[in-house]
């Protein structure tokens, strides 16, 4: 079976000029001269044609086509919302689907909700994603391909800074990214290069369940913007919403939090908590989300429940939003209660999911015969 090319498109600066030795478009001395090339012409540019790169030479241009690709992953389904919000679902490789997420006016110009996995393990009972089984990891390139698609989709390569629609990252879509972290990390190094996508890692947040023993290591990769979706204040409501909370308990995560490398006024860490009628939203639950969090850095987003068929949860109403929303803002900290944004297209936090499955090994074992 012959190889697919390989998609320079993902790779990192490193794996980039690497490639191009490897592929006889540059010699080592060449290498590093030849990856800026391609590079700025790919992630500054976005061009997928080789043959744009008019400041490379011919002949390494067609020995570029010849042996690489800078194709785009197919885009199965493309929605947008009565209130501008973009749902594209994204398919990498057959049976390999992941959904991404526009949504304008968030940050300084629009945000893009990128996924890091296909499916996901920790089944918290309010999301959507957690009713798909773990299908696979992304790969960087395919984290990478998500915001690549955006740029297409909204017309600003090339757009200065203050014409951009897209202005931040977030790690909010399908998967847990922590479980995932080689991959994210190395995506966050191509999408905050400044010869790039140019987007600062103070405009990435990622948000991770609590998987505790990564945290350290995300913030002092990445530099990231940490969010943690959080949703109870005590271990029996969590365990039963984010059943993660039954290996990393809430106490365990807290410390992992102010651990944070980082983490002061001017890096804040985002706290996510759903709106579940009569199950979390009682003016003792914040008192007690006020409790907890003391002396943190922080701020606290109030996200009104999204509903999915089959959900078992209902939105809290506004009035006891609202009064949840003054108790927390009461303490000190910014409350902000989201606008729910794509419910009309299933884009809204916790809506994400696709039709993909992992086949069985059987399945597998055929397939790999019939190859």
């Amino acid at each position: 079976m012959t190889a697919s090319p390989l998609n320079l498109a993902g790779l990192t600066r490193g794996q980039l000029s690497a490639a191009l030795v490897d592929g006889g478009v540059a010699s080592p001395r060449e290498a590093r001269m030849r990856g800026a090339q391609a590079w700025g012409w790919i992630h500054h540019h976005g061009v997928t044609d080789f043959a744009a790169m008019s400041n490379v030479a011919k002949s390494a241009r067609a020995t570029m086509a010849d042996r690489f690709t800078l194709a785009r992953p197919e885009i199965v389904e493309r929605l947008e919302s009565s209130d501008g919000v973009i749902k594209w679902l994204i398919r990498f490789a057959p049976g390999i689907e992941a959904e991404t997420v526009y949504i304008p006016d968030v940050g300084r110009a629009g945000a893009l909700c990128v996924s890091s996995q296909v499916g996901c393990t920790l089944n918290c009972t309010f999301c959507h994603t957690g009713t798909q089984a773990l299908v696979r990891n992304l790969t960087a390139a395919e984290i990478i391909a998500q915001v690549q698609v955006a740029r297409d989709d909204l017309g600003e390569w090339n757009a200065g800074r203050g014409e951009r629609r897209l202005s931040n990252i977030v790690f909010m879509g399908m998967g847990e990214p922590l479980y995932n972290l080689d991959a994210v990390s190395d995506a966050l190094d191509v999408i905050s290069d400044n010869e790039g996508i140019a987007i600062s890692r103070r405009r990435v947040t990622v948000s991770t369940s609590g998987v505790v023993p990564k945290l350290h290591e995300l913030g002092e990769r990445t530099s990231a913007m940490l969010a943690i979706s959080l949703h109870a204040t005590n271990d029996d409501l969590r365990d039963e919403l984010v059943p993660l909370n039954r290996r990393y308990p809430i106490a365990e995560l807290m410390a992992g939090i102010r651990a944070y490398p980082g983490l002061s006024n001017a890096r804040r860490v985002t706290f996510e908590y759903v709106m579940l009628k009569g199950v979390n939203d009682s003016p003792a639950e914040a008192l007690a989300l006020v409790k907890l969090l003391a002396g943190v850095p922080a701020k606290i987003n109030l996200i009104p429940f999204n509903p999915w068929p089959g959900s078992p949860y209902e939105c809290s109403d506004p009035a006891t939003i609202e009064t949840f929303a003054s108790i927390v803002n009461r303490a000190g900290y910014a409350s902000p209660v989201r606008t729910p944004r794509g419910r009309d297209i299933l884009a809204a936090c916790g809506q994400l999911r696709t039709e993909s499955a992992k086949p069985r090994a059987s399945a597998r074992r055929v397939q790999a015969q019939v190859a």
